[in-house]
């Protein structure tokens, strides 16, 4: 059977990047949720942006089996931030009895401002469909972003 790969990391680290490597690699659809957030809401998506990526994630994971189950290799490119949120990737494929992987790109503080710097650049010049993040959002995403330890992560990536 096939199996999901899902990349985890702070915004803007590398995750849809080292994502595209493993699509070819695995023969792989990748699944993200900013890329259906974006192309429906745009950057419109205000105060209810949380409430749709809940739902866009939920979707994905019911999807994310049925590709599965049809011989194809998903990729999940979305995050996974917190403990709770690997733990209960973990245990939803468990139960659909798919194996899955976790990659973590970790980047030191100093590139991953940088990066988000040349991407809130690029997104000002509509050169890329992505999220604006500005600096007291980039904050609050390194506070509720939880650094995994070695035992959550099947491959590590510096």
């Amino acid at each position: 059977m096939a199996k999901v790969y899902m990349m985890c990391g702070k915004i803007c680290s590398g995750k849809s990047t080292h994502a595209a490597e493993l699509r070819k690699l695995h023969k792989a659809v990748v699944l993200s949720v900013d890329e259906i957030t974006l192309a429906l809401f745009g950057q419109d998506a205000g105060d209810k942006l949380d409430d749709y990526v809940a739902r866009a994630e939920k979707y994905l994971y019911e999807k994310s089996v049925e590709i599965i189950e049809s011989g194809i290799n998903v990729i999940l490119d979305w995050g996974f931030w917190t403990k709770r949120e690997r733990n209960e990737a973990r245990e939803f494929y468990a139960s659909k009895n798919v194996e899955c992987e976790f990659y973590y790109i970790d980047i030191p503080d100093e590139e991953w401002y940088r990066r988000l710097d040349k991407r809130n650049k690029a997104v000002m010049e509509n050169k890329t469909s992505a999220y604006y993040v500005d600096e007291g959002l980039a904050e609050k995403f390194k506070q509720l972003f939880e650094i995994p330890d070695r035992s959550e992560i099947d491959v590590w990536i510096n």
